[in-house]
């Protein structure tokens, strides 16, 4: 099933997005801590906290499940957004000073977007061991100190 939601996100996306995005999804799938679960959300494929796991879900829209790891093919780039870089200070500091370890192009990042625009340069790498860096439980910890 995830592969089908995978194809059917690409199907109306620019070719040269196809192989990079689906290769993007594996190493995410491959790294991503056990009980995160992947559907479609806000039009992207994400990698989620299950609402049987956290029935509160997502604040901003009730019933839906908590956000963690999304990622998108735009237009002109790549984009993964890791909510864990935007709650996490400290993970947001090794990534930055991780990132020119794997990259010779500067970092085009917001506060938790990360974004690729030359499909031949993504650290897939970097971002599979970014991946495996928060587990659910430690998701759900970081996001109730922010919101309670």
């Amino acid at each position: 099933m995830s592969e089908a939601i995978i194809q059917a996100y690409l199907k109306d996306k620019e070719e040269k997005w196809h192989e990079p995005f689906t290769k993007l999804y594996h190493v995410i799938d491959e790294n991503i801590p056990d009980g995160f679960t992947l559907e479609m959300q806000y039009g992207m494929p994400s990698f989620v906290v299950p609402l049987s796991t956290f029935p509160k879900g997502y604040h901003a829209q009730e019933g839906t499940p908590l956000p963690f790891i999304s990622i998108a093919a735009q237009k002109k780039h790549i984009a993964v957004y890791h909510m864990g870089i935007y709650a996490d200070e400290k993970l947001l500091d090794w990534f930055e000073k991780e990132y020119p370890n794997h990259m010779s192009t500067k970092l085009n990042m917001g506060k938790s977007c990360i974004r690729f625009t030359n499909p031949k340069k993504i650290p897939f790498e970097l971002l599979g061991e970014l991946s495996a860096k928060i587990t659910v439980n430690e998701w759900i910890e970081m996001y109730k100190n922010r919101t309670e």
